[in-house]
Parts: structure tokens; C-alpha cells; sequence
């Protein structure tokens, strides 16, 4: 082992060695991070990653995500995958979340660490994100053990009304309204769950599942959805937002703080995973081409 616990480059004089994919499971508490995604000068989840990986494997290949949360936003069930040199796995494998425990910094962990064909893409394999947000709306304020995870709202929310103004927004939508736009990026979703319950403990919880997320659509759903909730908008205007084709002034996005990435799923079939692969890049490339 080297210097700061990095082990040796595994190359050899025909070139590079042979290298295997990990995926991993990963969660993390958004409150400092500038974000998943590299950032000059920021302090993001990726970054700390990749330079915990590089203590172990000296020379990972990039890391992809399944879905880059913004700033302040949480994760519990984040995938990334990334190749590393094969003979360096073989040694640190058996170790390896212990060794990026001790690594990592305690806002992010490293919960799962396996062994993947070069089938899986973390990204554009994954079949679903499921994102939880929570929103406490009594008097008193948050509870100051979930304060973290859990966002404060000033005024009574009824998810009766709310649950009937989500039901406009499943299924395959043009949602440029909930979305900051990106240049070549299709704002066409299949939404396919949100719904709002309280929990044991009277926190107000929307699931919102789709087959990906433009960026901020989430917690502009959510804003759209309380503005509902609190009484100061309707079904129709929140149906009426479909109709847009770019960002509206009048959403408002909720704060980062109460949005965690819970869960990505993908084929439980293995072989799926480059047919699904296909599939969503074939589907976003007609997306975004307007067809």
C-alpha cells in the first residue's frame, strides 16, 4: 500500500489491466453539499466519493450516477457505478466498506459495494427514482431530531385536496413547468405515483415515483401541490400547468431540506439490464428530438 492508503496502479506493460464494475449503494445528508454533480471549488457528494476511491483504487474510471440531487437535497438510496482495476478488487473487495467508513466523511456513506456485468449502467438502466418528501405543518414547527430531513411550512396543508389535485399529474406529461431547462434536455416525464399521507407522527409525506426527473421537478411539484394544500390554488390551475412549455413564475420550489432520494429500481433480471439500458437512451434521444 501506498502513501494516504492508496494502493498501487494495477497496469502492466501492455497497458492497462483488466477492470471490473462495482455498483454501489450510497446515502447520503445533502445539508453541505453543493450537489451530487463536480463542481469547481464545491463540495459535492461525487467529489468526496471519487477521492475516497481513489484512496483504494488509484485509478477509477468516471462515476455515473442514477440521478444528480441539488444542493441540500438527500439521498438513502443513491446507485453510481464505476470500473475499477480488477487485481486491486480482488485485494480490497472484501473490506471495502469498512475501508471507505474510515475514508469517507459522516455525511455520506457508502452502504453496498458489488460486483456488476458491464450490462448495468446506474443511470440508464434503472426503470424508477422514488423520491420522499416531508413537510411538517404543525404550529410548534419541525421536530428538532428531523429538522435535518424535514421542512417547516408556515400555514395548515389538506392533503385531501391535495391527493385529488395530484391525480392530474400521473402518467406522461410535458412538465417544462416544473423544470429549469437544459439545453438538448426533454422535459417529458412518465409520472407514475404521488401521493401525500401523514405519518405516525402528523409529518406530512409525499412519494413521488417516475421514470426519471428533470432537474428541480420535484420539489416544484411539491411547491405546486402546497400551494394547493394551503387553499390558495386549485386542480385546474395545477392541470393547467401541463399546458406550458417552460418554466412558470407562479411555482413555487419547495426547500431542498425535506426532498430524500429513497430508492432507484432496476430489472431484477440481470440480463434486462442492457435491454432497458437501450431502451431509455433510444426513448430520450426521440424525446428530446420532439418526435
Amino acid at each position: 500500500m501506498t502513501d494516504r492508503g492508496r494502493e498501487p496502479d494495477s497496469t502492466t506493460e501492455d497497458g492497462p489491466a483488466a477492470s471490473t464494475r462495482l455498483r454501489l449503494d450510497i446515502a447520503y445528508d445533502g445539508t453541505d453539499f453543493a450537489g451530487w454533480a463536480f463542481q469547481p471549488g464545491q463540495r459535492t457528494v461525487a467529489g468526496e466519493i471519487r477521492r475516497a476511491l481513489e484512496c483504494l483504487f488509484a485509478t477509477p474510471d468516471r462515476l455515473t450516477v442514477a440521478g444528480r440531487t441539488d444542493a441540500g437535497v438527500h439521498a438513502r438510496g443513491q446507485v453510481a457505478h464505476v470500473d475499477v482495476p480488477s487485481e486491486t478488487w480482488q485485494r480490497v473487495g472484501p473490506r471495502v466498506l469498512w475501508r471507505l467508513r474510515g475514508i469517507l466523511p459522516p455525511d455520506v456513506r457508502v452502504t453496498g459495494a458489488r460486483e456488476v456485468s458491464t450490462a448495468f449502467d446506474a443511470r440508464f438502466s434503472a426503470l424508477s427514482r422514488r423520491y420522499v418528501y416531508r413537510v411538517s405543518d404543525a404550529e410548534w414547527g419541525t421536530d428538532p431530531l428531523r429538522r435535518i430531513d424535514t421542512a417547516a411550512w408556515p400555514r395548515a396543508i389538506d392533503l385531501d385536496a391535495m391527493n385529488a389535485a395530484a391525480a392530474v399529474l400521473l402518467g406522461e406529461h410535458d412538465f417544462a413547468a416544473f423544470c429549469k431547462r437544459r439545453e438538448g434536455a426533454t422535459t417529458i416525464r412518465a409520472l407514475r405515483r404521488v401521493d401525500w399521507a401523514r405519518d405516525p407522527d402528523g409529518v406530512a409525506e409525499a412519494t413521488v415515483v417516475a421514470d426519471a426527473f428533470c432537474h428541480s421537478m420535484v420539489r416544484s411539484l411539491v411547491g405546486a401541490m402546497l400551494a394547493v394544500g394551503e387553499g390558495k390554488r386549485d386542480t385546474a390551475w395545477l392541470a393547467g400547468l401541463l399546458t406550458r412549455d417552460s418554466r412558470s413564475g407562479e411555482v413555487t420550489v419547495a426547500p431542498a431540506r425535506g426532498l430524500t432520494l429513497v430508492e432507484v429500481e432496476y430489472p431484477d433480471d440481470p440480463t434486462q439490464w442492457s435491454e432497458r439500458q437501450a431502451l431509455t437512451r433510444r426513448r430520450r434521444g426521440s424525446l428530446a428530438a420532439g418526435f
